[in-house]
C-alpha cells in the first residue's frame, strides 16, 4: 500500500480550468490535414510549446499487446503523418505484424489534442534517402550505431559503436542509408481535433473518411 506521506501532491485536486473560446463546426477547413495544418502553424508558432511536432505513437502487436512512444514528425500532407525509425525497433516490428497504428499530439499549453487513427505503410528508399541526407550528421551516424529497441550491456557500447563510425565517416564525408532504416506514412482514417472547454464540455470534432476518399465531420461527446 503506497504511504500517503510519500506522494508530494494530492492528485485528486490537480486540474485546471480550460479556456472558453471553442471549436465549431463552421470554423473547420475542408480536410483533416487542411485543418490539422492550421493548428500546427498556431503550435508552432505561438503554441509555447517546446516540440510541436512530437507526437505519442501507439501501436499493437499481433495479439494485441500496446505500446507507445514519443516520435517527431518529419512531413504531412493529403497522403498521411510521416516518421522515421529503424525497422527492426519495436514500433515498427508492431507495424509490420498490425499496420493500425494511432498518432497523438498533446498541445497542452494550448488545451488542444489532435488524435490521428489509420494505417502505416513504410515510405520508398528513395523518399527515406532524401530525408536522411537533411538530418544533422551526427544524428545520421546514431542511426547506424544504435540497434533501437533491443538490449545492450552499457552505455559504453553504444558511444564505443558510434566513436567507430565517426572515426569511419568523419564530419563532411556521406554517410550511407542504413538499410534498416526508413519512414513510415500514416495514412489517416480518423482525426480528431479536441479543444479544452470550461467545466470539462470539451469541443471534440472528428473528420471520419467516407468510402469515396472524402470526409465527415461528427461531434463527440466530452
Amino acid at each position: 500500500m503506497t504511504d500517503p506521506d510519500a506522494v508530494p501532491f494530492d492528485l485528486a485536486s490537480m486540474r485546471k480550468q480550460y479556456r472558453a473560446e471553442g471549436l465549431s463546426e463552421t470554423e473547420l477547413a475542408a480536410t483533416p490535414v487542411e485543418q490539422f495544418a492550421r493548428w500546427f502553424k498556431q503550435a508552432a508558432t505561438d503554441g509555447g510549446l517546446f516540440e510541436p511536432n512530437a507526437m505519442i505513437v501507439s501501436t499493437a502487436d499481433a495479439e494485441g499487446r500496446t505500446s507507445a512512444r514519443t516520435v517527431l514528425l518529419k512531413h504531412f500532407d493529403e497522403q498521411g503523418f510521416v516518421f522515421y525509425t529503424n525497422y527492426d525497433s519495436r514500433k515498427a516490428r508492431d507495424l509490420a505484424e498490425n499496420p493500425y497504428v494511432s498518432l497523438l499530439f498533446p498541445w497542452h499549453p494550448m488545451a488542444r489534442q489532435v488524435l490521428v487513427t489509420g494505417v502505416a505503410r513504410r515510405t520508398g528508399r528513395d523518399e527515406t534517402a532524401a530525408y536522411f541526407r537533411t538530418r544533422p550528421h551526427g544524428s545520421q551516424l546514431g542511426a547506424w550505431a544504435s540497434a533501437q529497441s533491443s538490449v545492450i550491456s552499457t552505455r559504453a557500447d553504444l558511444d564505443g559503436a558510434y566513436a567507430e563510425l565517426a572515426a569511419r565517416y568523419p564530419e563532411g564525408e556521406q554517410v550511407p542509408v542504413p538499410p534498416n532504416w526508413g519512414g513510415f506514412r500514416v495514412a489517416p482514417q480518423t482525426v480528431e481535433f479536441w479543444q479544452g472547454r470550461e467545466n470539462r464540455l470539451h469541443d471534440r470534432l472528428r473528420y471520419v473518411e467516407r468510402p469515396d476518399g472524402s470526409w465527415r465531420v461528427e461531434r463527440l461527446s466530452p
